[in-house]
């Protein structure tokens, strides 16, 4: 699959503006990672991409992700983008036991507290965002309320880097596209 068939998809499955920017960033950190770990870096793009596809129509375990990656499969995403895919979502049962399913999972969380720590910047801008305010964002339980912190804690920990490396690294690879995020 193409990053072209792949944007169409997400066209076609999503329409929430909003859900479309989260697949760009956690493509975007996807990217990053892969060049990072001298990995297939269209390879992962696409599964950071594609990792929500469902989400739209099915938001709900154990629905999502599992309507997208059968989807995938079908027409023919290899395995292990499925497995990463499935692997993003604890309740699936599909052991994290790939680089690129570690990574997807590490970055999925992370770029939408990225996005809410952008967004109470007075410039509402990505380049305003520090390495430290997202710790101490992370700290207030009633910012971004429905992010899983210990997601964003345990995704970095499987990636074996530190916290505040692995947010340096998403927020570096999310200012890369930070004008297709409106950030």
């Amino acid at each position: 699959m193409t990053r072209e068939e792949a944007w169409q998809l997400v066209c076609e499955w999503i329409q929430n503006e909003n859900m479309r920017k989260h697949l760009l960033a956690v493509e975007a950190a996807m990217r990053f990672y892969a060049r990072k770990f001298g990995e297939d870096e269209e390879k992962w793009g696409l599964v950071g991409l594609l990792h929500d596809l469902d989400y739209e129509k099915h938001p709900d375990p154990p629905e999502h992700p599992q309507v997208g990656a059968n989807f995938l499969k079908e027409r023919g995403l290899p395995e292990d983008m499925v497995n990463a895919i499935l692997a993003h979502a604890d309740w699936t049962g599909v052991p994290r036991d790939t680089l690129m399913a570690k990574a997807l999972f590490a970055c999925d969380e992370l770029t939408g507290f990225l996005v809410a720590c952008a967004l109470v910047m007075p410039s509402k801008k990505l380049r305003e965002v520090r390495v430290d305010t997202v710790i101490r964002k992370m700290k207030d339980k009633s910012f971004a309320r429905k992010v899983r912190r210990e997601d964003i804690i345990r995704g970095a920990q499987e990636l074996g880097i530190t916290l505040e490396e692995h947010i340096a690294n998403v927020l570096t690879a999310m200012n890369g596209i930070a004008d297709e995020l409106g950030l």
